[in-house]
């Protein structure tokens, strides 16, 4: 069988799995594993979150915070990963965070994961593309910062510019989107390697020992990222929010499920190996980082400024002018996967009526194979973001704490159901240890809340609490009798395919 026969025949597979879930073939399934694997490696993107939210950990504790913070939040993450994978394997569809909380829990645990994770998804990629703007601005010699209401105004032109073209290419269809974060996740490999080996050559010394050392960079010390306080320890908790808002969106994988072949098997891989790598390259580069500064109590003292300060006081102005050019690419590239992401969500969450308007929502162009208006609906939501606050810690933060909510929730409840109403696992599973990890996560989750809403980050409480009694009030003021969750709980008819399943598969 050569491998285009295999691939009709893996389509054919899945196209059938999909029915059983009470849905047809609509979106292109042309994904391979690497592709569903580059989409979510592209998105966390080590060179975007890594790269913007630097300072949050520096200006915290110093060198410590990527040193032992880093790798401590990474495991966090390698476990959430690891129960979202077994969820995704035993139920692939697109919007999947939504579709598990609903089959574990019920119609009103699937409606509030669901808009959890589409409002995560929302503020992240607002997050990526006014971090893309700054990185840029940084790198042209600008103060992206400073400038009040003029320096605001053009940041939103800029946002509104690059979610624009971002979306542009989303509108066209999968396969261009597919090569773009194909190559998105050589890019960051590679741009990533060969920063971490030019640091080391250029850096003026080699101190181990920052990666281990607690310095108190709070209050002016750190250019006031963090309040001035004597508690090491709070400050080491606030820097988590670096590595614990780097490695989101790995959710795209599962997210992307009804466009990926073998989406049982591939996408818990896609999930768990991009959280994986990004731990483990994202260490590396911000060691590296940290190892080469002149002084980390000049770096810290930069605030947002410290990554570029200290590229460009290692390298020449040309070398750091290069990299910074890269550094921008990946995170373009990411905003770009962060739009498919939250576009496949929506799409799903339509598709049951769980969306206002979501006959149109739910729409997918039939030449393109692309939902086309959850594409332009979810990247005009993430700019009006932007408008809402300009504060990026505070940006970071609610988009942290409302997609691991997301995460976890679903990971909980098949705690709750496993070995009692969920009994059939897919082919890729943890067997013993999934409840442990679940477990652990939920608690993660519970202490990541508790320090994403600590000043200056209060903004992010009201959000999160206001979002909160917003949807219960909404859910059983109503939307508990109109909204029927996914077909597989409902009486309704599983519907049948406009085309055969080898059809749906076609480019």
């Amino acid at each position: 069988m050569n491998d285009a026969d295999h691939q009709r025949e893996q389509a054919d597979d899945d196209a059938r799995s999909l029915r059983g879930f009470g849905y047809k073939q609509e979106l292109a399934r042309r994904l391979s594993g690497f592709s569903n694997f580059a989409l979510s490696f592209s998105i966390i993107c080590i060179l975007a979150g890594g790269v913007s939210s630097f300072h949050l950990g520096l200006c915290s504790v110093g060198g410590a915070s990527i040193g032992i913070g880093w790798p401590l939040v990474a495991l966090f993450s390698l476990a959430v990963a690891a129960t979202m994978g077994q969820l995704a394997s035993a139920f692939p569809t697109a919007g999947g965070l939504y579709h598990w909380a609903a089959i574990l829990g019920g119609r009103g645990w699937g409606w509030a994961t669901a808009w959890f994770n589409l409002a995560g998804l929302v503020t992240v990629l607002a997050a990526i593309n006014v971090g893309t703007y700054r990185t840029a601005a940084t790198a042209l010699g600008h103060d992206p910062v400073g400038g009040a209401w003029g320096e605001h105004l053009a940041q939103i032109l800029v946002v509104v510019a690059i979610t624009a073209s971002q979306a542009a290419i989303n509108h066209i269809g999968i396969g261009v989107t597919a090569k773009l974060t194909d190559f998105s996740g050589y890019w960051i490999l590679l741009v990533s390697a060969l920063l971490v080996g030019c640091l080391l050559w250029f850096a003026p010394a080699l101190d181990v020992s920052r990666l281990v050392r607690f310095e108190n960079f709070s209050g002016p010390a750190g250019a006031g990222v963090w309040p001035e306080t004597r508690s090491l320890a709070l400050l080491f908790a606030l820097g988590a929010l670096l590595p614990a808002y780097t490695i989101t969106g790995f959710d795209a994988s599962a997210h992307a499920s009804e466009e990926t072949l073998g989406a049982a098997e591939t996408v818990p891989r896609g999930i768990v190996q991009s959280v994986l790598i990004s731990g483990i390259a994202g260490w590396a580069l911000l060691s590296a980082v940290v190892l080469a500064a002149p002084s980390l109590s000049e770096a810290a003292a930069q605030g947002e400024g410290a990554f570029p300060w200290i590229l460009h006081g290692v390298f020449p102005t040309w070398l750091a002018a290069a990299f910074a050019a890269g550094i921008v690419t990946a995170q373009y590239l990411c905003g770009l996967a962060t739009v498919t992401s939250a576009s496949r969500m929506a799409f799903a969450f339509a598709r049951d009526g769980g969306l206002p308007f979501s006959n149109a929502v739910r729409w997918v162009c039939p030449r393109r194979r692309s939902p086309v208006v959850a594409v332009w609906s979810t990247a005009t939501a993430a700019v009006l973001f932007t408008l809402y606050t300009p504060v990026y810690s505070t940006i970071t933060a609610v988009c942290t704490i409302l997609l691991y909510l997301s995460y976890v929730l679903p990971s909980f409840l098949g705690a709750l159901a496993y070995g009692k109403t969920w009994t059939t696992m897919g082919p890729w599973s943890l067997g013993r240890w999934y409840r442990p990890l679940a477990w652990l996560s939920a608690l993660g989750c519970g202490g990541l809340i508790a320090i994403g809403m600590q000043p200056p980050n209060e903004r992010a409480a009201w959000v999160i609490g206001t979002m909160a009694i917003a949807l219960a009030v909404v859910w059983f003021g109503g939307e508990r009798k109109r909204f029927p969750g996914p077909p597989i709980l409902s009486d309704r008819a599983t519907p049948t395919p406009r085309e055969e399943p080898a059809a749906a598969a076609a480019p």
